[in-house]
């Protein structure tokens, strides 16, 4: 286990699939990430590499071929190696492998690098293209956050504010978890979404092309929350596994298969391209209050 820090702030991540472990405010000793408690859903905040969300059968095709690939690729699984750490910022790299390369062909090399900066987490995302072909792929983040957050009250006590007013469709998903291709009407020129955990009992809130930047866990009851931060990326899942105490606000640079999905890797929704040595960079961050 890992550790940055600061006056405000206390980071561990675990080399294991670079995941977040523990996040928690100095000055009122709060954990805000979630247990990991295994009876509900025993990840963390996972990194989704080299797609987001599930793939119809499994399966793509590529130059005529067929790869298998589970749900939400593969990093999130791989031991990462440390290639810079300093009291307050740390970075992870990984890239490809034999292993990797029969379930996704394409030479790369992943950095994701955590930094504090007083009451801010910032999670910065590099990928580059180390091949000779054009190379597809998503990223995308899955940070788990405890909810409820302060003693004495309850989930349902808690919302979700937007930074801007929003009216968009939810995405449904299927039991496979492959996107049905009609939104339903869902958020009405509104900012905010009080919590409740039936809201996940279909699986996650899909969104595309949010108004909003950023979106906060908030009560009435406690001056206690965090708002996550997320310019540039074009979707958003938000999620809970059953009536477990935690919510993912997960913003991603790609999105599941859709039911009528070709299954050709560059025809999938949300897929990014880089040329050979190409590098493409984001970054979302968080701040806990």
């Amino acid at each position: 286990m890992l550790e940055i820090a600061n006056e405000y702030l206390q980071v561990k991540i675990s080399t294991a699939g670079a995941e977040l472990q523990s996040i928690i405010r100095k000055d009122n000793q709060l954990e805000y990430l979630w247990s990991g408690d295994p009876v509900f859903w025993g990840k963390k905040s996972p990194v989704l590499f080299p797609i987001v969300g599930a793939l119809k059968e499994n399966t793509y095709q590529y130059k005529g071929q067929s790869y298998q690939l589970g749900r939400h690729g593969f990093a999130r699984e791989m031991e990462f190696e440390v290639t810079e750490h300093t009291a307050t910022s740390i970075t992870f790299n990984i890239q490809d492998n034999d292993l990797t390369l029969l379930k996704y062909p394409f030479p790369f090399s992943l950095n994701i690098r955590y930094s504090i900066q007083d009451a801010t987490l910032m999670v910065g995302y590099e990928v580059q293209n180390m091949g000779d072909e054009a190379m597809y792929f998503s990223i995308g983040a899955h940070p788990a956050f405890k909810v409820p957050l302060a003693n004495g009250t309850t989930f349902e006590d808690y919302s979700l504010h937007f930074s801007d007013p929003e009216t968009a469709g939810l995405w449904p998903l299927t039991p496979e978890g492959l996107v049905i291709p009609q939104p339903n009407p869902y958020l009405d020129h509104t900012t905010e979404l009080p919590l409740r955990k039936s809201l996940f009992y279909k699986d996650a809130l899909v969104f595309k092309h949010l108004a909003s930047t950023a979106i906060s866990i908030r009560s009435d009851k406690t001056p206690h929350g965090l708002t996550v931060h997320f310019p540039g990326f074009p979707y958003m899942g938000i999620w809970n596994a059953k009536d477990a105490d935690f919510v993912c606000i997960e913003p991603w640079y790609g999105i599941s298969d859709h039911e009528n999905t070709s299954g050709k890797l560059e025809e999938k929704e949300g897929i990014l391209t880089l040329l050979p040595e190409q590098i493409f960079q984001s970054q979302w961050s968080a701040v806990f209050f």
